[in-house]
């Protein structure tokens, strides 16, 4: 099992930098409007080998046999690699490439919100975005939220993976 976690594991942590970077490796930069999707497509991407490295263990370690308990187990581990990925390069991103993330961040948000909302509920949300960009917007806070968010899908994922493969 450990071989089997650390290979695919690796291949997830490679994807999830990789994936979730690929917009700023090609100089596309940040299109706030496609940001979320882009994020959310490559941490699923990169949580491919959460099924694979499952799929691997039960036909070439385990015999053709994997119970849900074990598949779970092994696709969190593999998980964690992934989420590791991601984070690291959110914490780059927003330490290096982009300090100005948080801000801008914010000054399009509230651009958005003058566009569709009233007045008073702009300077309501506004003060709101304010308090938690304060609350949560430094580097180590937004990569550790990337981290919860690629374990969350993770678990999502591992446990399909369990249920589709699993063989007693």
């Amino acid at each position: 099992m450990k071989n089997t976690v650390i290979k695919y594991g690796l291949y997830a942590l490679i994807s999830g930098f990789i994936f979730f970077g690929l917009p700023f490796f090609l100089g596309m930069g940040v299109d706030y409007d496609y940001g979320e999707l882009i994020g959310y497509t490559s941490m699923i991407l990169s949580l491919l080998f959460v099924y694979f490295g499952i799929k691997h263990y039960r036909d070439k370690v385990n015999n053709g046999k994997v119970s849900l308990g074990k598949a779970l187990g092994i696709g969190m581990l593999i998980a964690l690699f992934s989420a590791v990925g991601v984070a690291v390069f959110d914490y780059i991103y927003t330490t290096q490439i982009n300090p100005d993330f948080a801000s801008e961040y914010l000054e399009y948000s509230v651009k958005k919100m003058e566009e569709t909302l009233p007045v008073e509920e702009v300077k309501v949300k506004t003060a709101e975005l304010k308090q938690q960009m304060e609350d949560y917007g430094s580097p180590i806070i937004m990569a550790l939220m990337m981290f919860a968010s690629v374990i969350i899908l993770g678990f999502i994922i591992s446990l399909i993976s369990g249920l589709i493969l699993q063989r007693k």
